[in-house]
C-alpha cells in the first residue's frame, strides 16, 4: 500500500483515491433479507439497522461481523505550539503517550468496557512539524511518507477501525485546514479546543488567519496541498489509514473535530471517499457540527465529549458492535417457531 518513489510522491495516493473500491450491494440485499426474517418488527431496531448495511457494504459479507475491532490513536506535535494557542504545554503530547501505555487514559477505559483492541502510534514527537503561521508542515515527500505509515497501521485482520488522535495544539491545525477546504471565516472555525478562552481565543484565530491567509486564503489549494502545508503528522497518518481501510474493505469510525479533518481531505478529494466511514458523534468543539455537515455526514451520538483521544469512537463502536451481534444472533421467525406479521395478514 506504500507510496513507490516517483517524481510527485502525491501522484500516488491520488492514483489510490482513484482506484477506491464501492460498496458490496449484494450484501446489503442479503442483509435485508435476513432481516425481514427476524423476530421483530420491521425497522424497529432503526439506526442499528442501518448500521448493519453499512457493515455489509463494505466488509463484504452478507452476514457481517466484529470480531477483531480496534482503536487506533495516532499522536504528532506542532510547531504552532509555540504560538499560545493552547492550554497544555507541547510535553504533554508525550506524557498522554505515556499515560496510554500505561493504561490510565479514557481511552483504555471505554475499550476495556467494550472489549476493543488499542494502538497507540506515536509519530516522532521530539520533532515538531513546522509552525504553520509561518512555514509549511511538511514537504510533499515526507507527507507521503507519513501516509503510508498510516496505511501500514492498518495490518493485522481489523474488521472495524475506530480512529483518534492526541497533539497538543491539533485543533488548530485542524481549524486551519477546515478553514482551508470549505472556506468561511476563521472564527467559523476556531474553538476552545483544550479550553482556551477570552484573549487566547483570539490569538488562536489570529494564528489560524495568519496560516491560512499564508497559504493563499480558504479554497485556494489542492486537498493534499492542505494537508501539507497546515496539517500535522497524526493527521496525515490518519488521511492514509482511512484511506487504507478503504482498500481493504474495513469500515471506519471517525471520532471528534481533529479526526473529522483528517477524514476531510479525502472528501474533498472525492466525496464517495468517506462512505464506508462513520461519524461517531458530535463534539462540543462548536465547529465539529459544521465540519460533520459539511460532509452530509450523519453523527451517532450527541454526547457533549470534547476529549479526542479515540473516545467518541471508541462507545461507537461499542454500538456497532451490538448491532452485529443483535443482526447476527437473533432468530428467525422460523427458527424460534413465532408466527411472522406477513403471514397473518
Amino acid at each position: 500500500m506504500s507510496p513507490s518513489n516517483s517524481a510527485l510522491p502525491f501522484d500516488d495516493i491520488r492514483a489510490l483515491v482513484e482506484a477506491m473500491p464501492g460498496p458490496d450491494l449484494e450484501a446489503v440485499e442479503a442483509v435485508r433479507l435476513r432481516d425481514a426474517q427476524l423476530t421483530k418488527p420491521a425497522g424497529s431496531l432503526g439506526r442499528l439497522e442501518e448500521i448493519v448495511e453499512w457493515l455489509a457494504a463494505w466488509q463484504g459479507q452478507p452476514k457481517p461481523k466484529v470480531t477483531r475491532p480496534l482503536v487506533a490513536v495516532f499522536a504528532g506535535n506542532h510547531g504552532v505550539a509555540k504560538k499560545g494557542v493552547s492550554a497544555f504545554p507541547p510535553e504533554v503530547t508525550k506524557q498522554m503517550v505515556a499515560n496510554f501505555s500505561n493504561g490510565g487514559a479514557a481511552v483504555n477505559q471505554l475499550c476495556i468496557a467494550y472489549d476493543l483492541g488499542l494502538k497507540v502510534f506515536e509519530l516522532a514527537l521530539e520533532v515538531p512539524t513546522g509552525d504553520i503561521s509561518e512555514e509549511d508542515a511538511f514537504d510533499e515527500a515526507g507527507c507521503a511518507a507519513t501516509m503510508a505509515f498510516g496505511m501500514e497501521a492498518l495490518a493485522g485482520g481489523t474488521d472495524l477501525l475506530a480512529i483518534g488522535e492526541m497533539g497538543i495544539a491539533n485543533t488548530t491545525v485542524a481549524a486551519a485546514m477546515l478553514y482551508a477546504l470549505f472556506g468561511g471565516t476563521a472564527e467559523d472555525w476556531v474553538g476552545p479546543g483544550t479550553g482556551v478562552a477570552g484573549d487566547a481565543l483570539e490569538n488562536k484565530r489570529r494564528v489560524v488567519e495568519q496560516a491560512v491567509s499564508r497559504c493563499g486564503g480558504p479554497l485556494a489549494l489542492d486537498p493534499l496541498e492542505v494537508l501539507r502545508r497546515l496539517g500535522g503528522r497524526e493527521l496525515a497518518a490518519m488521511a492514509g489509514v482511512i484511506l487504507a481501510a478503504r482498500m481493504q474493505q474495513v469500515p471506519v469510525i471517525i471520532d471528534g473535530f481533529v479526526t473529522t479533518a483528517a477524514a476531510a481531505v479525502l472528501y474533498k478529494m472525492d466525496p464517495t471517499a468517506l462512505d464506508h466511514c462513520l461519524f461517531a458523534h458530535i463534539s462540543a468543539e462548536p465547529a465539529h457540527r459544521r465540519a460533520v455537515e459539511a460532509m452530509n455526514g450523519k453523527p451517532l451520538l450527541d454526547l457533549g465529549m470534547r476529549l479526542g483521544e479515540g473516545s467518541g469512537a471508541a462507545v461507537a463502536a461499542g454500538i456497532v458492535k451490538a448491532a452485529a451481534q443483535t443482526h447476527s444472533g437473533m432468530a428467525t421467525f422460523g427458527d424460534a417457531g413465532v408466527t411472522d406479521a406477513s403471514e397473518t395478514a
